[in-house]
């Protein structure tokens, strides 16, 4: 799976997990760190734990396997690595104090939005 199919992949199952405000952050030409940097804000502690848990249980059914998590333990931010691709998902709060779009503010933002029809669109 290439990287661009992997960030859009992750965003779209947190979409059908019920994340919230899902965004996309290219980073390529800012760090070499990672490509792609997914932002999802989760409703709840239960909720970052069922969105962590989805994403990870999915993108391993998509031989897509997890490099590195951290926060799991207080789930008021979980960072799933998946090196190229690294996915935070935040208690609504937490990602509020970070604000790592702010952060990453040159990166190109694409967000994750529903048309019409209820499908999911990746809009810039």
């Amino acid at each position: 799976m290439k990287t661009n199919q992997l960030a859009q992949r992750a965003a779209e199952l947190a979409w059908e997990k019920k994340g919230n405000d899902i965004v996309i952050l290219d980073v390529k030409k800012l760090t070499d760190v990672t490509d792609y940097f997914i932002i999802i804000s989760g409703e709840s502690e239960l909720h970052v734990k069922a969105l962590s848990d989805y994403l990870e249980e999915k993108l391993d059914q998509d031989q897509m396997k997890v490099w590195h998590r951290e926060g799991y333990s207080n789930l008021n931010w979980v960072l799933l690595d998946y090196v190229d691709v690294v996915i935070h998902i935040f208690k609504d709060q937490t990602r509020q104090y970070y604000q790592l779009e702010k952060l990453w503010g040159d990166a190109r933002i694409i967000r994750i939005e529903e048309d019409a029809k209820n499908r999911i669109v990746f809009a810039e």
